[in-house]
């Protein structure tokens, strides 16, 4: 190899890893804006006058956007262009930062947090997708979906220790004006660094029937589990939304088969290996947003713990995730596949779940904590870059945006059922705990608060072990890949292979 080839060939590889650094610092605003408003919400309801029925709003518009137009956004990215849609989205969700941390009233702050979902479904497939179709060499691409699996499963944590530290020491708006600092970057590096990708051929058409079928249907799914959450599962709205998303569901599924021009071919999630990988990134979802949401509720409300006290809490499994992810994509998941490295990280998941669900009023904070932690940790890091590597492998770059649409999806729409489920659980074992010791002291009271958590954290557990033995028995193994790729041909999904991406 001459120097000018190797020089330019080193220039390419400097310029991926640039790409990277770009597309995670996107990931991560997208992915810790799921929870870093959630600590500021108190401040922000004492400085504006919301009720605490209309607080759930600042949450659920940004999830509703978000969740119910991921796919959209991810076909947009296809049709055009993944560089002009990336530095589209970055600027318009700088731009919804802005409005609401200036928002003078609780609609304005609704507003723009409706506004923020509507940029971040165009951001996030985007930004997977720009990964899935820039690193292609399989070491490479292990080494960055090490990274980006990383900053999908910490992103929440890494929000409640952000938003603990800006509204203790700043002000509640800092956790939207934070996003600017962070998008301004995002789009230099999207400039210098994102590559021109220039069209062949014609210019396909958006499926419009698909796109609304679709986006309606995860609207009912994500407001439904959101009013589930607030007026129970058996409240007229709730059936109703979650039976019309069904319907609708149906409806998109049948109109694929028969569009000139699918919005989702249906090959994309009926590959055994991808949609594993969708089912566990779901699952993942639910458990991962469960522990975020209850494990705090323990830490502040139980032991009086600071915002900022919180989110350090956490520090630890960050730590765990982000280790373990590299370890898992550079070195076990090419020797093991996902059918192994999926499993056993829910198992991990799983073990530190059910562990918390021994904390008490008194509990201290080593080991009752640090190690269920640290073991999620390990759990999530196993995980999420093995599923999220595997959902993107193989799919014709024409459609990379859809199906890594369907990751955030799954994500997105585990949360949100997550939230919603859990939340009943655990409120129906307080009020049973009640019912059976009366009178309800400040005691059993507080007892009551530890029981709903220890039902959280066992629901979460199960969740993991389900998302365990589903992953094992879907995920098809080394023997059945090599078969299935020797028949086939490449790119028919052979996961546990080396990555063989069409272009």
């Amino acid at each position: 190899m001459s120097q000018s080839t190797s020089a330019a060939s080193t220039t390419a590889s400097s310029a991926r890893w640039l790409t990277l650094t770009t597309v995670a610092l996107a990931q991560l605003m997208v992915v810790l804006d799921t929870t870093v408003v959630n600590i500021a919400l108190p401040s922000a309801q004492a400085d504006l006058g919301f009720s605490d029925g209309d607080r759930q709003w600042i949450v659920t518009a940004y999830s509703l956007a978000f969740g119910s137009l991921l796919l959209l956004g991810g076909r947009l990215s296809d049709l055009i262009g993944r560089r002009r849609t990336f530095i589209t989205a970055l600027i318009g969700f700088a731009v919804a930062s802005a409005l609401g941390g200036a928002a003078p009233s609780f609609g304005l702050l609704v507003a723009a947090r409706a506004l923020q979902g509507v940029f971040g479904a165009l951001l996030a497939p985007t930004a997977l997708a720009v990964l899935a179709t820039t690193f292609v060499d399989p070491v490479e691409r292990r080494r960055a979906f090490g990274i980006f699996g990383a900053i999908a499963g910490m992103g929440g944590a890494i929000g409640l220790l952000l938003g603990g530290v800006l509204t203790e020491n700043l002000d509640w708006r800092w956790n939207l004006y934070v996003n600017c600092f962070i998008a301004v970057i995002a789009v230099v590096g999207a400039l210098f660094f994102l590559p021109h990708v220039q069209r062949s051929g014609p210019r396909p058409k958006l499926d419009v029937p698909g796109t609304v079928l679709v986006s309606a249907a995860l609207f009912g799914l994500v407001y439904g589990f959101s009013h589930a959450e607030t007026d129970g599962w058996g409240n007229g709205l709730t059936i109703g939304m979650l039976i019309g998303s069904v319907v609708l569901g149906t409806a998109f599924v049948w109109w694929q088969t028969r569009a000139e021009h699918p919005l989702m071919p249906l090959s994309i999630v009926l590959d055994r290996n991808r949609s594993a990988s969708y089912l566990s990134v779901l699952l993942a979802g639910i458990g991962m947003f469960g522990i975020f949401l209850f494990l705090t509720y323990y830490l502040q409300i139980t032991l009086g713990y600071s915002p900022i006290k919180t989110g350090l809490s956490f520090l630890p499994m960050i730590v765990a995730l982000v280790f373990t992810a590299q370890i898992s994509s550079n070195f076990l998941l090419p020797r093991f596949g996902p059918r192994v490295m999926v499993p056993s990280g829910m198992v991990f998941a799983a073990v530190g779940a059910f562990w918390l669900t021994a904390l008490d009023l008194n509990s201290a904070y080593f080991p009752g904590i640090l190690f269920p932690l640290v073991l999620m940790g390990m759990g999530f890091g196993q995980m999420m870059p093995a599923a999220i590597q595997t959902a993107t492998l193989n799919v014709d770059p024409r459609f990379a945006g859809v199906a890594s649409a369907l990751v955030n999806t799954g994500q997105q729409v585990g949360g949100s059922l997550g939230t919603a489920l859990i939340n009943t659980l655990a409120a129906s074992a307080a009020t049973s705990y009640l019912a059976s010791h009366q009178p309800a002291t400040q005691e059993v009271l507080a007892q009551a608060q530890i029981q709903s958590y220890s039902t959280a954290y066992a629901w979460v557990g199960g969740f993991f072990v389900a998302g365990a033995v589903l992953a094992a028995l879907l995920y098809r193994s080394r023997t059945e890949t090599v078969q299935v790729t020797a028949t086939t041909g490449p790119g028919a999904g052979a996961s546990d292979a080396e990555p063989v991406i069409m272009h």
